[in-house]
């Protein structure tokens, strides 16, 4: 037979050939499929021998499938409809009407007078509670209705509690705190035991603002801090359900809130001179502030722990939120005649060390990357950042929070946190920060050399701090500078602020030395000029020895400055000491053109670019 003859390509073609047949033809049905077919179609191919062609197949009589009858419901709505009834959206609203009318025609019963207020205050409150129970039942049967009666349980009771101490004045403020508090453990309770993050929700968001609105815009802030405090703790169980992560914000921005509100209402009263409220209780004030700085640091404590690897956003910025919240709330009420202001920045201070105690135990778990210590080194380093210069001053303060920053350098080091690095970046940038309203104001001119010794200590510890940076490199699998500055650029930053705090020095020393002397008054700017530029040069002449390109870059902004400098003195000053001014500009700028291009005309392989600052290869 021919077909035994025909060779391997010959089969593969007739293959081919067929199955495009078959393609074409099943395209063709699927474009014609709800029309008649009489017969073979003219256009279709011819099908080769041994080519099986099948047959049509008859349309379904009636309108076609692509255009539906009048009153057919199109595929939204269609899902529309399956969405509702997956989550049996109908049943819940009929439940919650039906709830509704209940409790509306109690409330109807006590204010036409049927039962009196006290009455109908129990009856309400005895149907939010079967209600919550319930709900608790529900659960236990795992109804699609359950959240309905859980949550008109919890809504209603924090309604009740409202509107009967503030409208008819049936219920005292005690009791009805504590109704409150019972409410939403309760709500959590069922929460923890079926694992739904709708109870605890509701139950948590109605304590806090039914709690806020009693006695608004005068609660007895105590017993409100009570209610605060029980909600964010239950804030924290929340946040081991999903969904649950706004709920912990809501309740500390409340707190916070409450607290500054209580601290602006205390600070009207001692401007005003008169006697406080007894809804202030300034007494409360100092034992509150104590247990909520306790109280929030421990919840993000716990959060971290029970997290382990991945913490929270809100776990990781809680310690943080409220040692900036607490202080500046403490800081409106203090006064700075009775020495208040001191006692609260030592007690900061003594926070600031209970924090950093905190980073020590949780790196001692050996996690690889300490998760969270950052988050309470970060903490402590704003609490010593408000309360060391309150206590010691701004200046004196300088070369603490510079050694403060080298020591979390050091230990970053022995845990292999890149965040705790960056962070001793930013705190060694934040202590030259705090000495220029001293040297470029008017401190320098009162007491010259008062600085001299806090801003030599500071380039010491800054310039020991960059050392210390470029001979031990970051940790290799930080996220920080294994993603974004795998070079570790930022680790200039304690170079910079040790030539600023050097600045600051020799400028004192300059002002000591020239102010009101026969040098003039084009004297002292002039001298600053002449600082920079001689930096310049120095700077310029260590990097070519040192192979170093960090301070190569350095140097060449340091004159980018000193010419800003010396043309200031152009336009502004004139003598002997511009022409020292523009001198020295001119000896940094021929230095530094010198040794950048011997540096290019330099062979790359007989120098090497060192980090080490200290360790040159000539």
């Amino acid at each position: 037979m021919r077909g035994e003859d025909l060779t391997i390509e010959e089969k593969v073609d007739r293959l081919a050939e067929q199955i495009e047949n078959l393609a074409r033809r099943v395209a063709a049905l699927e474009g014609s499929k709800a029309l008649p077919v009489a017969g073979p179609s003219a256009d279709a191919p011819a099908a080769s021998p041994g080519t099986v062609v099948p047959q049509a197949i008859p349309p379904r009589p009636g309108k076609p499938p692509d255009k539906p009858a009048a009153g057919e419901p199109d595929s939204f709505s269609e899902e529309m409809i399956q969405w509702a009834s997956r989550a049996s959206l109908f049943p819940r609203l009929a439940t919650l009407c039906f709830l509704m009318v209940i409790a509306l025609a109690l409330r109807t019963i006590t204010d036409s007078g049927i039962v009196n207020t006290l009455l109908g205050m129990g009856l309400g409150m005895g149907y939010a509670a079967a209600l919550m129970v319930a709900g608790w039942y529900q659960y236990r049967r795992d109804s699609s209705l359950a959240p309905v009666f859980a949550a008109c349980g919890a809504i209603l009771m924090s309604s009740i509690v409202v509107e009967t101490h503030a409208r008819f004045q049936s219920l005292p403020l005690v009791p009805a705190y504590w109704t409150l508090m019972a409410t939403g453990a309760g709500m959590a309770f069922i929460s923890r035991q079926f694992k739904a993050f709708l109870p605890v929700s509701v139950g948590t968001l109605g304590m806090v603002l039914a709690g806020a609105a009693i006695d608004y815009p005068d609660p007895f802030f105590p017993y409100l801090f009570m209610i605060l405090l029980t909600a964010n703790f239950l804030g924290y169980y929340a946040g081991t359900l999903h969904r649950c992560g706004w709920l912990r914000w809501i309740v500390l921005f409340v707190t916070l809130a409450m607290f500054y509100l209580w601290g602006l209402r205390l600070e009207a009263v001692a401007a005003r001179k008169i006697t406080a409220a007894p809804t202030l209780a300034p007494g409360w004030f100092v034992p509150v502030l104590t247990a909520v700085s306790i109280a929030l640091p421990t919840i993000a404590f716990l959060g971290i722990v029970r997290s382990r690897e991945q913490v929270s956003v809100f776990d990781f910025c809680l310690p943080t939120i409220n040692a900036v919240g607490l202080y500046l709330a403490a800081r409106v009420v203090v006064s700075e005649a009775d020495g208040s202001a001191l006692a609260l920045s030592l007690v900061a201070i003594l926070f600031a060390l209970l924090h950093f105690g905190a980073a020590f135990w949780l790196a001692m778990r050996k996690i690889e990357g300490v998760p969270g210590t950052n988050s309470f080194v970060v903490a402590g380093s704003i609490l010593l950042v408000l309360a060391l210069p309150a206590a010691l001053g701004a200046v004196p303060a300088a070369p603490v929070l510079g050694i403060a920053a080298l020591g979390m350098a050091v230990l970053s080091g022995r845990w292999g946190s890149g965040a705790i690095r960056a962070t001793s970046y930013l705190l060694q940038g934040y202590a030259v920060v705090s000495l220029v309203p001293y040297f470029l104001g008017n401190g320098l001119t009162a007491a010259p050399l008062a600085g001299a010794v806090p801003a030599a200590l500071l380039a010491a510890v800054a310039l020991g701090h960059y050392r210390w940076c470029r001979r031990h490199a970051p940790p290799a699998r930080s996220p920080l500078f294994g993603n974004y500055d795998k070079h570790d650029v930022s680790g200039v930053v304690p170079l910079l602020v040790g030539l600023t705090s050097s600045f600051f020095l020799l400028r004192g020393i300059a002002w000591h030395i020239l102010a009101g002397r026969a040098g003039g008054a084009d004297a002292f700017p002039c001298s600053q000029s002449i600082i920079i530029n001689l930096a310049a040069l120095g700077l310029g002449l260590y990097a070519f020895r040192a192979r170093n390109r960090e301070i190569r870059n350095v140097a060449i902004l340091v004159i980018a400055l000193g010419a800003l400098k010396s043309t200031a003195d152009l336009l502004g000053t004139k003598g002997l000491p511009l022409v020292f001014s523009v001198l020295s500009f001119g000896l940094a700028a021929a230095t530094q053109s010198i040794t950048l291009s011997r540096w290019q005309k330099a062979p790359p392989t007989t120098h090497s670019e060192s980090r080490d600052p200290d360790k040159g290869t000539d």
